[in-house]
Formats: C-alpha cells, structure tokens, sequence
C-alpha cells in the first residue's frame, strides 16, 4: 500500500498493522514465546533451541527489534534480547479493543 493511502488510517489502526505484520511469522512467535520464559538470551542460546540458521536467527530478532518487541542489553560480547513487555502491553491492549469492536459490529450485523 502506498505511503499516502496508509495516511488515510488512523495512527493506531497502522501501528497495529506494523506490530501484526512484525509478528507474522511462525519463528518471530517462536523466538518472544522463547523469551517470555527467559529473563534473557544470547542469539546462540536462541539458535540452538529453534531449528533454524544462526543468520535466520538474527534476521528475526533485527525485525522484532525493529518494531520494539525485544530490548537488548550488552553483556561483553554478546547481545542479550529480552521481550520489550510495555510494547507487548500496548498491542494486547489495542488488540483487545479491535477485537470488542468487531464483536460490537457482529451484533449489529445480520450477515
């Protein structure tokens, strides 16, 4: 969609849209359900519990960093990512309000 049609939606309506799009993929949620029970990881501890390539692994993370789903704080080395949950908080919240509209709208609705 062009930049100009996105400016027809409302702020929210396209930051929720990123956020979806962010987590569309079966190894972004595979990663943050990873770190939900973490309080951090290492790119190599995250590799070496999901079946994929460390480069795929990264490429991952740079999107759900992207869209600040995950912080990372510097531990030598190494890169440690955790869940960013105030972002997490924000969508679950916004997401909640979508989905009570569309209910509102079924009721109304005689399709």
């Amino acid at each position: 969609m062009a930049a100009a049609k996105k400016d027809m939606f409302s702020v929210e309506d396209q930051e929720l849209a990123a956020f979806a799009q962010a987590i569309a993929h079966p190894a972004r949620i595979a990663i943050l359900k990873l770190l939900a029970n973490e309080e951090g990881c290492i790119c190599g501890e995250i590799v070496d519990r999901l079946p994929l390539a460390q480069s795929t692994v990264s490429q991952h993370l740079k999107g759900l960093k992207k869209n600040c789903l995950i912080k990372t704080s510097i531990d030598g080395p190494k890169i440690c990512y955790c869940i960013n949950w105030d972002t997490v908080e924000k969508y679950n919240r916004t997401f909640i309000r979508l989905f009570e509209t569309l209910q509102i709208q079924q009721i109304k609705s005689s399709c």
